[in-house]
């Protein structure tokens, strides 16, 4: 089991920058799991955001976030983050950290996370 918690969310104007982050709980296997941020905007379903690999090596991103966001972890303090800048009203929305099963490689599908942050909310007025 895997126990991840989000913080970092807030309220931002239009252009500003936020940087979420993630930590396991007590997992002295962090660097096992491939991580991953989703969100979910009021009214829509959950969508991927940006993905990592267990060593940090390899990333990914949805289109919409591609030169805005950055992914990025540190094995030694068992946490992920998220950088954002360039936010935009339309990246309102409650974001969440995920685990994938241990070992898997890195993955966009939703069904391929079991573990689930509770959510940080991230709100950009504008």
């Amino acid at each position: 089991q895997v126990q991840l918690v989000e913080s970092g969310g807030g309220l931002v104007q239009t252009g500003g920058s936020l940087r979420l982050s993630c930590a396991a709980a007590s997992e002295r296997t962090f660097r096992s799991y491939g991580m991953g941020w989703f969100r979910q905007a009021p009214g829509k379903e959950r969508e991927f955001v940006a993905a990592i690999s267990r060593s940090g090596s390899s990333t990914y991103y949805t289109d919409s976030v591609k030169g805005r966001f950055t992914i990025a972890r540190d094995n030694a303090k068992n946490t992920v983050y998220l950088q954002m800048n360039s936010l935009k009203p339309e990246d309102t929305a409650v974001y969440y950290c995920a685990a994938p099963s241990r070992f898997q490689a890195i993955t966009t599908i939703e069904s391929d996370y079991p573990y689930w942050g509770q959510g940080t909310q991230v709100t950009v007025s504008s």
